[in-house]
């Protein structure tokens, strides 16, 4: 999908940034909730889709089911519930073109730098614009109401790779997930995954189909889950009632069950722990080394549980097309790796399934009447806005759930906010944090990725509306039914907007 030449229409009440799975949902609920709103959608990219289409590599799925990953709005109809990349992109292209959405793109607009003025209560947001990937870029700037970022949460430009010794040497080829070199032929080779977390589950059974044989290479294993990639209740659920009805059913009973398998897993870890390795004990059977190769240290969701479709990591390992070897790397060799056992894996490739680099808002520049704002000592309001940050939302999907559920409850929120705004005349919006708060890392999860990046993430509160409580029924009542003046959100107008309101309405009235 290429650009499309238009005008810039200069100031809009809501400007969008990234026209991924977040963002057309975003753009949606504000066309179908308010429909006088002036709305852009700013994509860097010259497509549409976001993760969906910058990750290209083989056997590319959802980790979770297409009844929660989908929007609220907009049935998921696929018979699939884990659901291929390609089928996910397609949902998020047909539904963009089904409310009007892919009309208010602009692509290969990339974002620079944000800021707000008090005064004006409103954002200036530049931008470099290019009118082909290779173009030299144009600075074009933007001014908004209210600027909604759906950025995603990690680095476009390079995913996370550790420094390995001596990668150099290796005389075959090194691919990041992230980068997947779309020329790139596996067929008959050996292949070397490095990594134990969902990228890597997904990859290796994929490549087995092809390769001579595929290496999970992992140096502590990961929570492995086997589900069936079809929904046989949810499918003859929508053989029997109209498709949207069918599709809320389904929905609240896989959210409900997310929650209740999640409270018991937090609760009761040791049980929990015993349920998954035993499950996986029946899939690979009893000469398999579980205890070493799929029994985590941790305890259920203090990192995300992997998820694999009707068992085919399993079932790969079984045939031997492929297998896992927990160990650390000591160094590449030139044939392969070398391990800190001694021993040694011969490879033709090496795929670094390493994790991602976070990045709150693209690490885009933000400034506040000309100051500049570190983020990273902010505290986040309902998980989705910024302490001393006017009119701007994020959207960030829960870590223990589908994504998409918290992004449809924050653009469900920014609606209603908006709406509030306009009802009460006034023009900004502003969370001021509470004094004594206490602080408390943005997210309590031990992955490698999270980690890494705490000190560039904001902090959440140690109590409400500061504390992220990553259950969807709760954020529902507050995010859709809450109070919006709360007396942390500060409303407010501008004197400069009060002085050129009166002049205009002095103009107005007949002498």
């Amino acid at each position: 999908m290429t650009a499309i030449a238009r005008p810039d229409p200069g100031h809009l009440d809501v400007l969008i940034i990234g026209a991924g799975l977040s963002g057309i949902g975003a753009a949606c609920h504000l066309a179908m909730k308010c429909p006088s709103k002036s709305v852009l959608v700013l994509e860097s990219r010259p497509s549409i889709g976001g993760t969906w289409d910058l990750f290209r590599y083989p056997g590319i799925r959802s980790d979770s089911d297409m009844y929660t990953l989908g929007y609220a709005f907009r049935p998921w109809t696929d018979a699939k519930a884990i659901a291929d990349g390609p089928s996910i992109l397609a949902y998020v292209r047909d539904t963009a073109a089904a409310y009007g959405i892919d009309r208010k793109i602009r692509y290969r607009h990339r974002v620079t730098a944000i800021g707000w003025s008090s005064e004006a209560a409103r954002w200036t947001v530049e931008v470099e614009r290019r009118a082909t990937d290779d173009a030299s870029p144009e600075t074009i700037r933007f001014t908004c109401n209210f600027l909604f970022t759906c950025t995603g949460y990690y680095d476009y430009a390079e995913g996370y790779t550790p420094d390995f010794a001596g990668t150099e040497t290796f005389q075959g080829q090194i691919v990041h997930p992230q980068h997947w070199p779309e020329a790139l032929d596996h067929e008959g080779k050996r292949v070397v995954v490095i990594g134990s977390g969902a990228t890597a589950v997904t990859l290796v059974p994929a490549l087995a189909e092809q390769a001579a044989h595929v290496t999970m290479l992992q140096r502590s294993p990961s929570y492995v889950v086997s589900l069936p990639a079809r929904d046989k209740f949810a499918n003859r659920l929508r053989e029997t009632l109209p498709s949207r009805a069918a599709y809320g059913i389904i929905r609240w009973r896989n959210v409900l069950l997310q929650l209740l398998f999640y409270t018991i897993a937090r609760r009761y870890p040791a049980w929990f722990k015993r349920r998954i390795i035993g499950m996986i004990r029946k899939q690979l059977g009893p000469d398999f080394d579980v205890a070493t190769h799929f029994t985590p240290s941790y305890d259920p969701w203090d990192q995300r549980l992997c998820i694999v479709p009707d068992a085919d990591l399993f079932r790969a390992l079984c045939k031997g097309t492929a297998s896992v070897v927990t160990d650390h790397i000591e160094r590449f060799t030139e044939t392969g790796l070398l391990l800190r056992s001694g021993r040694t894996i011969d490879a033709d490739i090496i795929v670094t399934a390493t994790g991602l680099k976070i990045q709150v808002l693209s690490g885009i520049p933000v400034t506040v009447d000309g100051t500049p704002v570190d983020l990273a000592k902010t505290l986040s309001y309902k998980g989705m806005m910024y302490s001393g940050v006017p009119n701007l939302a994020s959207a960030f999907g829960y870590t223990n759930a589908s994504w998409t559920l918290k992004a449809d409850l924050t653009s469900d929120y920014v609606c209603r906010l908006l709406d509030y705004m306009d009802k009460h005349g006034v023009t900004e919006c502003r969370p001021k944090r509470d004094p004594g708060v206490g602080e408390l890392p943005f997210l309590d999860f031990s992955s490698g990725y999270v980690q890494r990046a705490l000190d560039r993430m904001p902090r959440q509160g140690d109590r409400k509306p500061w504390r992220l409580y990553q259950n969807y029924a709760l954020d529902l009542l507050t995010l859709r039914f809450g109070k919006l003046d709360d007396g942390t959100m500060i409303f407010s107008r501008p004197a400069a907007q009060h002085r050129a309101a009166e002049t205009r309405t002095a103009v107005s009235e007949p002498a």
